[in-house]
C-alpha cells in the first residue's frame, strides 16, 4: 500500500505529478548547464521556451522570474538553481523568494537554526 505524504502548509512537494506537469520545464532548465543554450535563452527567451514546449502558466512564470510559480508549474528546486543561475540568483535567493524574507534575513534564518 502507497502511502500519501503529509501536506506541509505552503508547500508544493515534488511528486510524480509535478515531475509530470513539470517535464518540459525541467528539461529546459537542465539545457541551461551548457554556456551555448544559456546564451540561446538569453537572446530570444520566447523562442526557446518555444523550443522546449512550455506551456502558458510555466512560460509566465519563466518571464516574471517567479520561483513559487516555477515550482506550481511543475519545477524542481534543483533545475530552477541553473535557470536562476543565468540571472546570478543562489539557492539562498531561491530560498528567501520562497519564504517570503530578503536574502539578508534568509541567510539570518539559516545561521540560527544553525547554532540551536
Amino acid at each position: 500500500m502507497v502511502q500519501t505524504p503529509a501536506k506541509i502548509p505552503g508547500t508544493t512537494p515534488f511528486d510524480g505529478e509535478q515531475a509530470r506537469k513539470g517535464y518540459a520545464l525541467n528539461k529546459m532548465c537542465f539545457s541551461f548547464n551548457d554556456a551555448k543554450n544559456r546564451a540561446d535563452f538569453l537572446k530570444d527567451e520566447e523562442a526557446y521556451m518555444h523550443c522546449y514546449g512550455l506551456n502558458e502558466q510555466q512560460a509566465a512564470a519563466i518571464r516574471a522570474r517567479n520561483v513559487l510559480q516555477l515550482i506550481a508549474a511543475g519545477g524542481n528546486a534543483y533545475y530552477l538553481a541553473k535557470f536562476a543561475g543565468i540571472f546570478g540568483l543562489d539557492m539562498q535567493d531561491i530560498g528567501a523568494q520562497q519564504t517570503g524574507m530578503s536574502k539578508d534575513e534568509f541567510k539570518a534564518k539559516l545561521r540560527a537554526a544553525a547554532h540551536q
